[in-house]
């Protein structure tokens, strides 16, 4: 069969959608046509096509549902509700976004109509940044830092997310009337507020409350542009010392406005106890700041308490007669899957606080029934949905707004050379007779000391130290260069006090100081710190003062009156190797990712291509790891691996318990030095690559595990595994696949490695390898990922070429035949539809996917991943077609303002124009009502009281259910009512 035959189907697909839900069948066409799968497939017989939720959703097809939800890393939720008069589509639409830190593009936005089954619609942003530190140039990496927690809420039409960045500026805000295709506005609010929780009061002012122990809060101006008043310290933890449910952590708050009630959700971790839900409420939004005589307003009480499910928001959903019931969606540390959130519903007692769960008891893998009931083909086709993907890098995802997110390129700084590779300091080894001009700060005295330099005839004495501060500066005025990455190096010595002491090599130019490198240093014997530097652009270069100090606390530490000796004190600039952001490096490339996929640190756009070779995703290195590279949020600044350097790893979430992830890879344009393959990773990482060396491509496996050195040898740290590789030969083309076992024991990940050479005869690589665990540290502060990768050891310019991605939640090990029924059964259930039922471009869609899932299925499968890829995106077609259908029930709804006793009443009628009965839901922004029922020819009706003299125009929706040749459908209808005044 010919190539371009099979693959013909995905190139004409005609919707964005359908073309991107043909993942992996173009790769599994392709193994046929390429005749690395032999013809000859045996069919059997079908059974009745039911297809299986998705990897990430939990909905078990008949109404209920298990926690957590996802099965994958979805940390620091924030959900908000916009209800069905608000949308466009006249039903209630929930959204959600989380935490993605050092991933590009970050802070997902993520959709459900059932709170159970989600899919990404978009992103906030692509790059929180485009400075070093977010784009690993320069030494520079966000790792745990980056975008956190953030706060999504809708308010007037226009959606708004806060969130705090630990690295890139503070706080900032985005906003967009389109959440789910819009471009987002940023605004910069010029400060840190931990885990934000945006608020908008009834009058509309807008308020973000923060905090970690101390909740406070600020109000923003009428533009939400900035902070125009500070309201430190609402409540804190203290306020309830000796409750039994307060402890550590105290943050994360999410506040609701909820029967006359300001409530505040909080994540709290007591001694002894698991991480729980506290909830707070007050009359007063402000409480001491408003209330009489300046007393604390807010009562607290521990809400759950159940197998660690904590930080996270309240849910609302509407019910019949106006009803809001309030859910929870809390998240649950599952390492090293990540932090999974859970629907957790609750029951509110007549007091007003609620109880969430089965009496208090959310039971891990427990199940729930769903909140919200759809169509029987809606809810197939939601369970289909999910936040991980098969790809076959067709270059066919929906274009978004944010990847023409726009940048202003800074200009390169000018530098003077003559500054560089020369002593930046005076009278740096304390040999000129004199102290100046180094100077005392906070307090200190100096004195030279010759009786025991480090070198030459005097060092320098630093006594009388009371701070942390006390010690010597130096003014570098006019020296130092933006851009310029410094080597910054002192011998200190000191005999008394602490068996070590950390010190600080600091600088200083208005805004804090900045370590620019430090090392704990034994007592009793010369220590040399070393370190590089790189000064920012914000730095003010004409008040640069360099400091040694040692670590701040409150109170003061021994270690800040420690006496001792300096020595040999040198800062260096280094030759001009600094990289700069470019527009080339930041500008759209044409290519177009499926929205699982995101970046570690935001990507080099020159270096990677879903163009330069049609269904492939082209990885090219565009840098040499040097090994320089630290952890700048750890205080230890332990150094990377080559693999964490490495800039375009492109990855996906990790799903428990159990994934496999195939890819095929093609090596023929590798360079002496390159590695190149598919990892699962966070700072513990295992991979399978390819390293070519003096010409020679070998194949093995890389196991990083804890404990983490400070120190690497990056070059040994990933040494393929004795017993791992296979030496390639000639090949230019390897498939190689990673078995994730999440479940063997709980709480581990262990990875097995396979590769074959034809996609079908497959050999184990070793054993498994792990354990991969949560790292103490949180220097990463995620779930595992899967990635694609390619890095350069020694030189730039080499390329691999990666064919597919397909996914599987079932491992060789399991020991399980290849079984094909379910991608039968959806082959055979597409056989018996009829085209003149569906739209033309769904159809049109079904049948490119069904082509190539028959086409793969006349082969011979050498995976699992084969099979389930071309299944899950069949039955993705299948599903979506259901809710396409055109079967539409008639019904005439109309809506129209009345007065009755001087009060505004909205009345809504809906006639059944079909020919067998069906059920109707009367849906208002004043309650709603369900009619079962309804007879051909008769109405259902109700007169919603608003309570109020004057209403405003607006829409009411109407929801018809009924039966259409055998088939159960729903179908929905709004109208509009004009603004009504009652009396006066």
């Amino acid at each position: 069969m010919n190539i371009d035959t099979i693959l013909a189907p995905f190139r004409q697909l005609s919707t964005p959608v359908a073309r991107r839900r043909a993942t992996a069948l173009t790769a599994t066409a392709a193994l046929l046509g390429a005749g690395l799968v032999t013809t000859g497939g045996t069919a059997q017989a079908a059974e009745p096509w039911s297809p299986r939720s998705s990897y990430t959703s939990t909905d078990r097809g008949d109404g209920t549902y298990t926690v957590p939800l996802f099965r994958a890393d979805v940390p620091d939720i924030g959900v908000e509700r916009v209800p069905a008069a608000e949308n466009a589509e006249g039903r209630d639409i929930y959204y959600m976004i989380s935490t993605t830190m050092h991933l590009s593009p970050g802070a997902p936005i993520m959709k459900s109509y059932d709170l159970v089954n989600w899919e990404i619609v978009n992103y906030v942003f692509d790059r929180a940044s485009i400075g070093d530190s977010f784009s690993l140039r320069n030494g520079q990496n966000s790792y745990g830092q980056g975008q956190w927690a953030s706060s999504l809420r809708y308010h007037d039409g226009m959606f708004y997310v806060a969130f705090n960045t630990n690295n890139l500026g503070g706080a900032y805000i985005y906003r967009t009337d389109d959440i789910e295709n819009g471009a987002w506005q940023r605004t910069a609010l010029g400060r840190g507020l931990h885990d934000p929780s945006l608020f908008f009061d009834h009058d509309g002012t807008a308020y973000i409350f923060y905090g970690n122990a101390n909740i406070s809060a600020v109000r923003l101006n009428s533009e939400l542009t900035a902070i125009v008043q500070d309201f430190p310290n609402v409540f804190t933890a203290s306020n309830y010392a000796g409750q039994p449910f307060i402890g550590g952590l105290f943050e994360g708050a999410q506040f609701y406005y909820i029967n006359g009630y300001y409530y505040a959700v909080i994540i709290t971790w007591p001694s002894g106890q698991g991480r729980q839900v506290v909830m707070l409420r007050s009359p007063e939004l402000l409480g001491r700041y408003t209330s009489e005589g300046g007393v604390n307003t807010y009562e607290a009480r521990g809400v759950l308490n159940s197998n660690g499910f904590a930080q996270g928001s309240l849910v609302p959903i509407a019910r019949e007669g106006g009803r809001t019931d309030w859910h929870g969606m809390f998240f649950r540390d599952t390492f090293p899957i990540g932090r999974i959130p859970a629907l957790i519903p609750a029951t509110w007692s007549e007091d007003g606080w609620p109880t969430f769960g089965n009496n208090g008891v959310v039971p891990v893998e427990g199940p729930f029934a769903k909140p919200i009931a759809l169509s029987p083909a809606q809810e197939r086709f939601e369970r289909q949905k999910s936040i991980v993907v098969s790809d076959d890098f067709a270059n066919d995802a929906p274009h978004k707004a944010y990847m023409d997110e726009e940048w202003t390129i800074p200009a390169a700084p000018e530098v003077d050379e003559s500054l560089l590779g020369v002593q930046l300091l005076e009278n740096a080894g304390f040999e000129a007779g004199a102290v100046s001009p180094w100077a005392a700060q906070f307090g200190a005295t100096l004195a030279l000391d010759t009786g025991d330099p480090a070198a030459g005839s005097s060092a320098l004495k630093v006594s009388n130290r009371t701070v942390n501060g006390s010690g010597p500066n130096q003014f570098l005025n006019g020296k130092m260069q933006h851009g310029v990455t410094y080597t910054v190096s002192a011998k200190v010595k000191y005999t008394s006090g602490p068996s070590s002491v950390r010190f600080n090599l600091a600088a200083d130019w208005g805004s804090g100081v900045q370590v620019m490198t430090f090392a704990n240093v034994p007592v009793g014997q010369w220590t040399t710190i070393t370190g590089q530097y790189t000064v920012p652009a914000t730095a003010n270069l004409n008040n640069f003062k360099f400091a040694v100090e040692t670590p701040w606390a409150n109170p003061q530490p021994p270690s800040s009156s420690v006496e001792y000796l300096i020595d040999d004190v040198s800062i260096v600039g280094q030759p001009l190797t600094t990289e700069h952001p470019t527009e080339a490096e930041i500008k759209p490339n044409g290519s177009r990712l499926d929205m699982a996929w995101e970046w570690n640190h935001a990507p080099d756009n020159r270096y990677w291509s879903l163009t330069d070779r049609e269904g492939w995703l082209r990885l090219t290195t565009g840098k040499v790891v040097t090994g320089d590279y630290v952890y700048t949020k750890l205080s230890n600044r332990a150094e990377l691996a080559w693999f964490e350097e490495a800039r375009n790893t492109l990855s996906q979430r990790t799903f428990g318990p159990r994934q496999s992830a195939e890819t095929r890879m093609d090596i023929s344009r590798m360079t002496d030095g390159d590695v190149a393959g598919l990892a699962a990773y966070n700072r513990g990482f295992s991979y399978v690559a390819v390293k070519r060396a003096g010409g020679v491509n070998t194949l093995g496996v890389v196991n990083r595990g804890q404990p983490f050195a400070v120190d690497l040898d990056q070059a040994t740290l990933e040494n393929f595994l004795p017993g791992t590789t296979v030496s390639l030969g000639d090949a230019t083309e390897v498939h190689v696949k990673a078995d994730l076992d999440f479940a063997s024991p709980t709480g581990q990940l262990w990875t097995t490695f396979y590769y074959s050479l034809d996609g079908v005869t497959w050999t184990q690589l070793g054993n498994r390898v792990g354990p991969q665990t949560l790292d103490g540290s949180l220097a990463h502060f995620m779930g595992h990922r899967v990635g694609l990768f390619n890095y350069a050891t020694q030189q730039t310019g080499g390329h691999v070429d990666f064919d597919h991605y397909l996914l599987s939640d079932t491992l060789t090990a399991q020991n399980r035949p290849l079984n094909t029924g379910e991608l039968d059964a959806a082959i055979a259930y597409a056989a018996t539809l009829d085209e003149s039922a569906y739209p033309a471009d769904a159809w049109a869609a079904m049948r490119a996917t069904l082509t190539a899932a028959t086409a793969a299925r006349a082969g011979t499968f050498g995976t699992q991943n084969q099979i389930d890829a071309p299944e899950r995106a069949l039955s993705f077609q299948l599903a979506r077609l259901g809710v396409l259908r055109d079967d539409t029930l008639p019904v005439t709804v109309t809506a129209q303002t009345r007065c009755v006793g001087g009060k505004a009443y909205l009345a809504v009628q809906a006639r059944n124009d079909h020919d067998a009965p069906v059920d109707v839901v009367l849906e208002s922004a004043y309650g709603q009502r369900s009619v079962p029922n309804v007879a051909p020819g008769a109405n259902a009706f109700q007169q919603f009281a608003t309570r109020t003299a004057s209403v405003p125009s607006g829409t009411t929706t109407v929801r018809v259910t009924g039966t259409v040749d055998g088939r159960d459908v729903t179908t929905v209808r709004t109208s509009a009512y004009p603004a009504g005044t009652c009396g006066g």
